[in-house]
């Protein structure tokens, strides 16, 4: 129960930051000063929280993951030959996505490969992250916690709000953009 008093804490709180700073509305530089401290901790609960969870479920399922500066937890299982991403290629990934309870949100098999210009945006930002780790050919998984994936309100479909998403994916093909010059 205090995980869920933690998330209306932050709501509450996000609601009352959309309000502004005005002093006419009644939130003096302390008040405001008090909240913001309030907010980073319990941003930092929650981020510990996420960690001990990721971390338990690699240990119960004895995955190798290592956990990069952002959060992301990674783990290469089957190398390929092929060149490495790097930003601005063009990937295209056969995936699954699942949440840690193995629920399955999304996957190729039934909606195609996900392809994407990596560091353009428009997927979660632990997937980018960790593309960048691979090369043609490679299996990995990754485990994105809230903040790396789609954080308090989920995808509004197939995935809760603070979510911790497991992929797992294969790197099918990597291409360089050719931009053509004009005379």
């Amino acid at each position: 129960m205090k995980y869920k008093n933690i998330i209306g804490m932050m709501i509450l709180v996000g609601i009352f930051f959309t309000c502004g700073r005005e002093k006419q509305k009644g939130l003096t530089e302390e008040a405001y000063e008090d909240t913001k401290r309030a907010l980073i901790g319990a941003n930092r609960i929650l981020v510990r929280k996420d960690r001990e969870r990721i971390r338990s479920f690699c240990e119960r399922r004895k995955w190798d993951a290592q956990e990069t500066e952002t959060g992301l937890w990674y783990e290469v299982y089957e190398n390929g030959t092929g060149r490495n991403a790097e930003t601005g290629m063009e990937i295209s990934l056969e995936y699954e996505l699942s949440l840690l309870d193995g629920t399955v949100c999304y996957s190729s098999d039934s909606l195609g490969l996900k392809s994407f210009r990596i560091g353009q945006g428009g997927v979660e930002s632990g997937l980018e992250e960790g593309v960048l780790f691979l090369r043609e050919g490679d299996r990995a998984r990754f485990i994105l916690p809230p903040h790396l994936a789609h954080g308090l309100t989920g995808d509004r479909n197939a995935i809760p709000p603070r979510s911790i998403l497991v992929y797992d994916v294969k790197v099918i093909r990597l291409d360089t953009l050719v931009r053509k010059t004009y005379p």
